[in-house]
């Protein structure tokens, strides 16, 4: 008989157990989806607008030549156009639009090759997007910044943006929705961390300090060690010791 309790009791905790993890699992898939939806439309945006620049190269190629080098470079950006698509449409995670940013990233510089190679003019430096919006393509210098409530940094800025900053205009910035309000995607939280890994991490090794002091001391993505976590996947080594190497550093 006491066999029996003992059997019915162990069942019955089982049987918590399984509904308990099934509710978390649902939780977490819930979780999941309520930040995959703004990131996918993060990306569309960000697809649309290389799209719409390469109409623009479009047009501003008719009637140019191209010889073999700016055929490659233009065959490239259309390409990244395609794979950004393609890798949109299979986001399952938040962090996998890392991947759709890379490609956009690789397609921007392969136009400004393309332009460069058309004017006759030397292949411009692989230089990071622009820090307020990475959609305006290569940065053409670093500028001074400081965002409300933080800490100034030079951070790279396109050409337009440059110039707000130095007369004392307000950059374009990318805001995207957090609830009901709109904050720079630096401000956006977690699931916008790959966003910007996306776009920045592959200079991380040619300037280790760029994504954790500009976005560190932003206040963005919540904090620093966080960036690190973000990075981990494109990485490695470097992205897993963000945190830890900027303890102790002001911000």
């Amino acid at each position: 008989m006491e066999l029996l309790v003992i059997l019915v009791l162990l069942a019955l905790v089982l049987v918590a157990v399984g509904v308990s993890s099934k509710r978390k699992q649902a939780r977490e898939l819930e979780r999941r989806q309520a930040e995959l939806e703004p990131v996918k439309k993060l990306a569309s945006e960000d697809i649309t607008a290389l799209g719409v620049e390469l109409q623009s190269l479009d047009a501003d190629l008719a009637g140019h030549p191209l010889d073999a080098g700016a055929n490659a470079d233009y065959q490239r950006a259309l390409d990244s156009y395609e794979a950004a698509k393609t890798a949109a449409d299979r986001l399952a995670r938040p962090e996998e639009i890392k991947h759709v940013t890379e490609i956009l990233e690789d397609g921007r510089y392969a136009m400004a090759c393309v332009r460069a190679r058309v004017a006759g003019e030397p292949l411009p430096a692989r230089r990071p997007p622009c820090f307020f919006d990475p959609r305006h393509g290569l940065s053409v210098e670093d500028v001074p910044y400081t965002p409300p409530g933080g800490t100034r940094r030079d951070v790279p800025a396109c050409e337009l943006d440059a110039e707000r900053v130095k007369v004392g205009a307000a950059p374009d910035i990318r805001q995207v929705m957090v609830g009901s309000q709109r904050v720079p995607y630096w401000q956006g939280g977690r699931a916008y961390q790959p966003y910007a890994a996306g776009y920045f991490g592959s200079y991380a090794a040619m300037d280790f300090m760029f994504m954790g002091l500009m976005f560190g001391a932003f206040g963005g993505f919540d904090a620093l060690g966080e960036i690190g976590e973000g990075l981990g996947e494109g990485l490695g080594s470097i992205g897993e010791g963000l945190g830890d190497m900027f303890d102790g550093f002001d911000f």
